[in-house]
């Protein structure tokens, strides 16, 4: 168990990871909406772009999933023992945002594709060593490089169809 995972105290981390995890959609959230109703629908997509009304649920459902993850850890084995594998999550997390602005705010889906490659790695990293302290946490964040898989090939197939 963590060095403060008893009581009142374990709680309030998981609501600091939360707190810290929706607000990276959030900062994320405010660049997508800076195109998602001009630029974004005049774009070419592919066939298999999903509507619009399923990426909010999605992503509720993975960051939540992610904070979990990353409270999952921190409740194991404490920040200190942690650091690496909650270092990768912060990375993770200001890379899910950077695509956004990438994309989104700059309106670059070449950018975009070179930010979720780098994304997807280190996802991939988080998920390996959030593994290794507990496996429940590596796998609530299957779900999450799943969808980032998919959304690589949605970001690369946006940018080759207007480039």
């Amino acid at each position: 168990m963590a060095e403060a995972s008893g009581g009142l105290n374990r709680w309030l981390v998981l609501v600091g990871f939360l707190v810290i995890t929706f607000s990276a959609s959030a900062i994320g959230g405010w660049f997508t909406s800076m195109s998602v109703g001009t630029w974004y629908q005049n774009i070419a997509k592919p066939s298999f772009t999903p509507p619009s009304w399923v990426f909010g649920p999605v992503w509720t459902t993975l960051y939540a999933l992610m904070a979990i993850a990353a409270w999952l850890v921190w409740d194991r084995v404490g920040f200190a023992v942690g650091a690496v594998a909650l270092t990768l999550y912060a990375v993770q997390l200001v890379l899910n945002v950077a695509w956004s602005g990438l994309f989104f705010g700059l309106r670059s889906p070449a950018l975009g594709t070179l930010c979720v490659i780098i994304l997807w790695i280190a996802i991939l990293a988080t998920l390996i060593a959030f593994w290794r302290i507990h496996p429940v946490a590596g796998i609530l964040l299957v779900p999450y490089i799943l969808w980032v898989s998919y959304a690589s090939v949605l970001t690369y197939s946006v940018w080759r169809l207007n480039a």
